[in-house]
């Protein structure tokens, strides 16, 4: 199964970007990292071009939620993504708040997976639970 990952915006954290990677490829996932500095533009280009049935999203300290408002809006001006896995981890805040408060902000953005200071093996676990329910995996 593909996956599209990479780090939104102007956030930098280059080291967890390449942790998730190596989790994900000792999952049996075909990665593509997109790195840092990524703009949902490049995610979206890079789902259509690789074929990827997964998005995961990682932020750190916030930066993800200026952009993810977009999400929805962004992802319907593309085809074929209705059945796209959308996923999103880190520390989804400036400051601090509870996972009960972020995650339902991040699903109405138009995330399935939403992951706010939950330790990768966590995130990466129930993604894979999601994706047999879904009969993906």
């Amino acid at each position: 199964m593909k996956v599209v990952t990479g780090v939104v915006g102007n956030d930098i954290h280059v080291v967890a970007n390449r942790l998730i990677e190596l989790s994900l490829n000792a999952r049996g996932f075909e990665v593509f990292n997109l790195g840092v500095n990524t703009y949902l533009e490049e995610f979206f280009d890079a789902v259509v071009e690789t074929g990827a049935e997964v998005l995961l999203i990682s932020s750190l300290n916030g930066e993800a939620e200026g952009w993810s408002r977009e999400i929805k809006l962004l992802k319907s001006s593309y085809k074929g993504l209705d059945n796209l896995v959308m996923m999103i981890g880190g520390n989804l805040v400036v400051g601090s708040a509870d996972a009960e408060e972020i995650v339902p902000k991040y699903k109405n953005y138009g995330f399935d997976l939403v992951f706010h200071q939950v330790d990768l093996n966590t995130g990466l676990d129930t993604l894979e639970e999601y994706l047999k329910q879904r009969g993906m995996r």
